[in-house]
């Protein structure tokens, strides 16, 4: 059997690897951006996969897409975020600037795992990318696995730190130390209020994170090619964040503008 098969697209044809799950967008981008050898991080793919799948449930919710089709889409979108097939984003982390290259790398892959599942053909842009284009996809995927990584990891791992250093405080607040400035010996302070104070500066930088949240979460999906919002539903902005504030647990809104 050939290592290869021949994909073709409105460009011409290209060959592609035989067993890869992309297709000819994401081969051009493999050809064209040679250039730093390190694809995008795991936790972005997964966002990205994040947000296909919650596209599929809203475009299904708003009747653009079948039932059966937005169930494969969810399915296939599943097994990339539990960490499936990762070898299948080789794209450079330095390619098109507007990640369409990412886009059609993760519309091609789960275009092919819905079309095995659902036994039909899924288009990788007219029904992965539906109501979307790489001018919302990628800086959403972007919010996303940023907000999900703070609330997730960062947030729970600061508020520990801190509580750490209050109760270390505690345990020294007796013993004097001397204290410094501007290089020198200054007035005697004790290791408990130093600690405190760093915990204090802990304590400053999650409210900090809090405040940007509010603005992390607002999201541009929905504004399509250039914040037009063409080939999207009217409602596909709102049913999208209110489908992904469901299932992440977290308070996603559109954008303003």
């Amino acid at each position: 059997m050939s290592d290869y098969r021949t994909e073709k697209d409105s460009m011409g044809e290209i060959r592609v690897a035989a067993n890869a799950l992309y297709g000819a967008q994401t081969q051009r981008a493999i050809d064209n951006f040679q250039i730093s050898g390190e694809p995008l991080p795991a936790d972005f793919i997964r966002a990205l996969a994040l947000q296909k799948k919650t596209a599929a449930r809203a475009n299904q919710q708003l009747g653009e897409l079948e039932n059966d089709m937005a169930d494969a889409i969810a399915d296939a979108a599943d097994a990339i975020i539990d960490g499936q097939h990762a070898d299948q984003f080789p794209v450079d982390i330095f390619q098109t600037g507007s990640g369409t290259s990412t886009n059609m790398n993760m519309n091609e892959v789960l275009a092919n795992l819905a079309s095995r599942s659902l036994g039909d053909t899924v288009s990788p842009n007219d029904h992965i990318n539906l109501g979307q284009s790489s001018n919302d996809t990628i800086p959403t995927s972007i919010h996303l696995s940023a907000a999900l990584n703070i609330h997730i990891d960062l947030l729970p791992a600061l508020h520990h730190l801190a509580d750490v250093l209050d109760d270390k405080a505690a345990d020294c607040a007796a013993q004097v130390k001397t204290g410094r400035t501007h290089l020198m010996d200054a007035m005697p302070i004790t290791l408990g209020q130093e600690l405190g104070t760093w915990a204090a500066q802990i304590r400053a930088a999650i409210n900090r994170l809090g405040e940007s949240l509010q603005r992390l979460q607002q999201l541009p999906q929905g504004g399509t090619a250039v914040g037009t919002g063409i080939n999207a539903h009217a409602d596909f902005a709102d049913t999208f964040c209110a489908q992904l504030s469901e299932s992440t647990g977290l308070a996603f809104r559109p954008m303003d503008n």
